[in-house]
């Protein structure tokens, strides 16, 4: 899919974009590979890694989606876009609006129409489970910036841009998860839960490419992929990390939920679920449903459904929450970089 392909990252010195870049370079044989983002000494540092001198194919190219003209300049001759750049953080948000407004919504426009103009094939972005009924500036923002992305198809013409959506929930070991927080609270003896009935669903770095991967090649455009995968239970992780510390309940959050969904209820309706991922049509398209059902498979969710963290079917063991917090993780924490 990606053989012979030039493939842009926006986001490219995160977690993501990191992890994205180790398994493209590691399957795939793109023709170029450029990591854009507006961090040079992050960049610097990604070099150490994925130098020029070992990946001839891998540019790096300084720049934020806030600026339009140089997103034109980095999409020129690009066939494939994933943009994993925003500002993520749920309290800097809700302190600094405007900022995320910027970045996740004013960003997202320039890359939809750099894309658009620029004839780049796909486009994938990556969202949030915060997305789905906001209730902080974070999740409003992408939110905004999903229903951008999902509309672009309706108005790339003669151009051909297709636009889709992933979706999924925290990710395991990036900076500011949970992990790392607690990795290195333990070290007081004394975890602060924020309240002792939340839950969350869980991925990993790894798993999050491999979706994006596996649905850059089944996209039509307009489509939000939602993966299924397990949740867990606040208090079980705090456990499988520190066993032997206490905990301290301090409260939610400003902008945080108690359960995360990522389907709602409002959405059933044109929901498709596969055995492994649901995939969230949009409402306004050039097919129809049953043409995409006829060609895809997958049948359409029950009115009322909807995907939630408490009421998911798949939960982690402690067996595996210790597996996935383990030496190995540490590591992964403490190397993990941002979204930016």
């Amino acid at each position: 899919m990606l053989n012979n392909k030039v493939v842009l990252v926006t986001g490219g010195t995160g977690s993501f974009g990191k992890k994205f870049t180790e398994i493209v370079l590691s399957r795939y044989k793109p023709r170029k590979l450029i990591i854009f983002s507006r961090d040079e000494l992050k960049q610097f540092e990604m070099q150490d890694q994925f130098g020029e001198d070992r990946y001839p194919n891998v540019r790096y190219f300084i720049g934020d989606v806030r600026d339009r003209d140089r997103l034109y300049r980095a999409f020129d001759g690009v066939d494939i876009v994933v943009h994993a750049a925003a500002l993520k953080q749920v309290p800097a948000a809700e302190y600094n609006p405007g900022e995320a407004v910027k970045t996740n919504v004013l960003g997202a426009m320039n890359v939809i129409d750099a894309a658009i103009d620029c004839n780049i094939k796909k486009v994938i972005a990556l969202s949030t489970d915060k997305a789905a009924n906001p209730i902080n500036l974070y999740g409003a923002t992408k939110l905004c910036s999903d229903k951008l992305f999902i509309a672009g198809n309706n108005y790339s013409g003669p151009h051909g841009t297709r636009f889709s959506i992933v979706r999924y929930g925290n990710v395991m070991g990036s900076r500011g998860s949970v992990i790392p927080f607690f990795l290195k609270t333990r070290e007081t003896g004394v975890l602060p839960i924020t309240d002792p009935r939340m839950t969350r669903f869980w991925i990993t770095l790894e798993q999050g490419v491999d979706f994006v991967l596996a649905s850059l090649e089944r996209m039509h455009g307009g489509e939000i992929f939602v993966p299924k995968i397990p949740s867990m239970r606040i208090t079980d992780l705090a456990r499988a990390i520190a066993p032997d510390c206490k905990t301290k309940i301090v409260g939610i959050r400003p902008g945080e939920k108690l359960h995360e969904i990522m389907v709602p209820e409002d959405d059933a309706n044109h929901t498709v679920e596969y055995d492994k991922y649901f995939a969230i049509l949009p409402t306004f398209h050039d097919w129809s449903t049953g043409e995409y059902l006829s060609k895809n498979g997958g049948k359409m969710c029950p009115d009322g459904f909807s995907y939630s963290s408490d009421t998911n079917t798949h939960w982690l063991t402690m067996d595996e929450l210790r597996a996935m917090a383990g030496l190995d993780m540490e590591k992964e924490a403490k190397s993990a970089g941002t979204g930016d």
